[in-house]
């Protein structure tokens, strides 16, 4: 049994019985001598039983966003569905996808525009109302990304608006339904919806397995 599998069983015991992340991880990795990496994604994609369920009940499935109104934690969903298209998003515990970059914000890039057409065409085919990004305005060139999705929405005719915004965690809150796998905006959402990983069901594109890395721990290596 690998030292990632059993510092994932530890993890789990000590978070179903109340203890707090942050400090149960550092008990654990350091007692296994865990890398960097496997420490991060144990932190990304490890949490307790009552936590899944409650984002199991938060989740809405995409026959359920036809004609909803739909807030967009831009820079997170854009970063997991780029994961994804690389083949290196990852299915966590509690049904998310989620990248394992250790990335600040967002680099704009030559792929960057079929990334958004990617999204908002998957948008406008669901039949939501409106679709509402929001991007963190801290962040470099979040101007020119602003700019370059609300173009790619006006070509795809989904109505809508984008906005920069000074803190989209809380900005986030006026919507019922938030596209984001960040967990501080789950938690503080009604509803929330997994976009990338609807567009990965939609377009066979494979993601790799939180399971998977326990018994493969050479999957974060590559």
């Amino acid at each position: 049994m690998s030292s990632l599998l059993l510092a994932y069983e530890d993890l789990k015991y000590l978070l179903n019985r109340g203890y707090r992340k942050k400090y149960a991880l550092e008990f654990v990795a350091n007692h296994y001598l865990l890398t960097s990496k496997e420490r991060y994604f144990l932190m990304r994609c490890v949490f307790s039983d009552r936590e899944i369920e409650e984002r199991k009940r938060k989740l809405v499935k995409e026959d359920g966003l036809r004609g909803e109104i739909i807030g967009i934690d831009g820079f997170n969903v854009l970063i997991t569905l780029e994961s994804l298209l690389e083949g290196k998003a990852i299915l966590c515990e509690d049904g998310f996808l989620r990248d394992l970059k250790h990335q600040r914000g967002y680099r704009l890039h030559e792929n960057t525009s079929k990334i958004l057409e990617l999204l908002v065409g998957f948008l406008s085919n669901i039949g939501v109302k409106e679709v509402w990004f929001l991007y963190d305005s801290p962040v470099s060139r979040s101007g020119e990304i602003a700019n370059l999705t609300e173009e790619i929405m006006v070509n795809f005719k989904v109505p809508g608006k984008v906005e920069l915004s000074k803190a989209p965690d809380h900005d986030l809150k006026r919507f019922e339904v938030v596209a984001s796998s960040d967990i501080a905006v789950i938690q503080k959402v009604p509803l929330v919806v997994d976009i990338p990983k609807m567009i990965a069901e939609d377009k066979g594109l494979r993601w790799i397995s939180f399971f998977e890395i326990l018994e493969n721990p050479h999957l974060l290596k590559s």
